[in-house]
């Protein structure tokens, strides 16, 4: 199994949640006025909840590419140990229908590689082993809200491979002040075509303030616990990978290092796919590190 298992659930981030119950609280309201919002027109945006909005606002844009960057570390478990550290990032964009109850569609592309512990630097090789980016080519996400939690349905893979990861139970949220935690914590076993069992845990924190009120409000945290991926060489080892995320609009506010990688290495990341017609000719393509082939 490729490395990308190593950040699995990266990929099935909202088609996967928690069964706790959440409280339901008011809405938090925007401080741009919908009269100024570039989909204020839009009868899918009119229709929308305001809790739905504030998530698919902060999370892929309001219509100009975004970006979620990232970076932690991989520690040994129980040890502690820092093993590698870790970069990446994602693209995103949003499409509003123009029909009250159309599909809201978050279109992104995301990547992440592993780093020298002590030197920052990219892996590319790792006692003798080939170490190439996690590389998701596309991912395409439909969210709804339903009993009082956001559904998300992702639709990602290539060829025969091709799949809709349906949304089970959903992300709750919870108000908190004037902003929002949406949480996903995700429990993972399932077999993998070797004939072994993946097990892994891993939670996602998004913190969402509104817009204006602190200097970034779009923060997430991510954090997962399993085993290392193959080419490390420690195939009985458990490791904890902790991540911090944040948005940023223009490839201005990326990290300078983040950024000279994937320039050199990853260009085509840097911008989601443009439509559903470039999703729809991805899925036709060879089946990269991304899809765990």
């Amino acid at each position: 199994m490729k490395q990308f298992m190593s950040i699995a659930c990266v990929a099935l981030l909202l088609a996967c949640g928690q069964n706790t119950k959440t409280d339901s609280t008011e809405q938090v309201e925007t401080t741009q006025e919908l009269a100024d919002h570039p989909w204020a027109e839009k009868a899918s945006y009119k229709n929308a909840p305001q809790v739905l909005k504030t998530w698919v606002d902060a999370r892929a844009g309001t219509g100009a590419t975004v970006h979620w960057v990232a970076d932690g570390a991989v520690y040994e478990y129980p040890s502690g140990k820092k093993l590698f550290g870790m970069i990446g990032f994602d693209s995103s964009t949003i499409i509003w229908p123009d029909e009250a109850d159309g599909k809201i569609i978050h279109l992104t592309r995301k990547t992440f590689a592993y780093t020298d512990a002590e030197t920052g630097e990219v892996l590319s090789e790792y006692n003798g082993q080939a170490v190439a980016p996690i590389a998701y080519p596309y991912q395409m996400i439909t969210y709804r809200l339903e009993n009082d939690r956001i559904y998300g349905d992702v639709e990602q893979g290539v060829g025969e491979r091709v799949q809709e990861i349906k949304s089970k139970d959903g992300i709750p949220y919870r108000q908190m002040g004037s902003g929002y935690i949406f949480n996903a914590s995700v429990f993972l076993d399932f077999p993998l075509p070797t004939g072994k069992q993946y097990q892994a845990w891993e939670n996602y924190d998004f913190f969402i303030q509104p817009e204006g009120s602190v200097d970034e409000p779009h923060q997430m945290g991510w954090q997962r616990y399993g085993a290392l991926p193959p080419w490390a060489g420690m195939p009985d080892t458990k490791s904890i990978i902790q991540l911090h995320s944040w948005r940023v609009e223009s490839l201005d506010e990326f990290p300078e290092k983040l950024l000279a990688w994937a320039k050199e290495n990853k260009p085509k990341w840097l911008n989601p796919p443009k439509d559903i017609a470039e999703v729809r000719a991805l899925q036709k393509g060879e089946a990269s590190d991304g899809w765990g082939r």
